[in-house]
């Protein structure tokens, strides 16, 4: 487990360097790009790890992660360890919000269950098969 918050804690770190000096559109390629290197039998305790990992990472982060920031981190750790995750960013009207989740077989794994109840969802980044 320590080894998954190392690993999560960096991926913030590279993630936020990458918004730094890249644009949106450039996050959006690197999610829809990102592969799922090979194939999990059993997901549930991989999203489970991932996403534990990824709160703690974000636990001792020294700015506050925002949600694209964590979905992003979430959606690449899954993928490569064999969860063919998708991110999902949507919107709310009134007031306007957006927000970014992240969701294995339709289920939103890195957020609140009831986050397609209060968003719209604008756009999901599948991954390339």
């Amino acid at each position: 487990m320590k080894r998954s918050v190392f690993d999560s804690y960096v991926l913030l770190i590279r993630l936020e360097i990458f918004l730094c000096f890249g644009d949106l559109r450039s996050l959006h390629e690197l999610v829809r790009a990102a592969r799922v290197r090979g194939r999990a039998e059993n997901v549930g305790p991989i999203v489970r790890d991932v996403c534990h990992a990824i709160n703690l990472a974000c636990v001792f982060y020294p700015k506050k992660v925002l949600c694209l920031q964590r979905s992003v981190a979430t959606t690449l750790l899954l993928r490569s360890s064999g969860v063919s995750a998708e991110m999902v960013i949507g919107a709310q009207l009134l007031p306007f919000r957006s927000h970014a989740w992240v969701e294995v077989d339709g289920a939103v794994v890195n957020d609140k269950p009831y986050m397609r109840e209060i968003y719209q969802p604008l756009e999901r980044l599948g991954a390339c098969e």
